[in-house]
């Protein structure tokens, strides 16, 4: 961040098909193979949404320190309207949207255990989200963002 490297605040992991790698912040993963369980909620996401996920990126916020600061996931991979669908399990903890643009109010959201969060359209175009610190939360939480990556233009077959 503004030139140098910062610890990220929280523990993350990288899931999905094996072409599906993901870039943010500046690091590249390459995808682990999905486990029963995360293809399981794939699957189940995937009749729900009708929307096609190849990864998943899983956060560990250890307690209420961990948390992730304000930001969009709209890296070009995601393609121009992303659906994020955004899994919670464990601590209850409060999640916060902001507009980029204008002055609206930051709208705060409690996402219980087991609540699934979906941020489609235009929604990275125009909002921020973030996980604020919270003294209050001393339980581990996981959030499990489902997401489609497409293959850069250089990547994709000709035809």
């Amino acid at each position: 961040m503004f030139g140098k490297w910062l610890d990220i605040p929280r523990r993350h992991a990288w899931y999905g098909d094996i072409d599906a790698s993901y870039t943010w912040s500046g690091q590249r993963a390459e995808p682990l193979a999905w486990d029963a369980h995360l293809q399981t909620l794939r699957e189940r996401l995937q009749q729900q949404t009708a929307q096609a996920f190849n990864g998943v990126l899983a956060n560990l916020y250890r307690d209420g320190q961990d948390c992730m600061h304000w930001h969009s996931d709209d890296e070009k991979e995601l393609g121009s309207e992303p659906l994020i669908a955004a899994i919670s399990l464990g601590a209850e903890r409060r999640f916060a949207l902001r507009h980029k643009h204008r002055q609206f109010p930051t709208h705060r959201l409690q996402l219980a255990h087991g609540s699934l969060l979906l941020m489609g359209g235009k929604c990275q175009q125009h909002w921020q989200h973030a996980l604020p610190r919270s003294t209050r939360v001393d339980q581990p939480r996981i959030s499990l963002t489902f997401r489609h990556i497409f293959a850069p233009p250089e990547q994709s077959p000709k035809t």
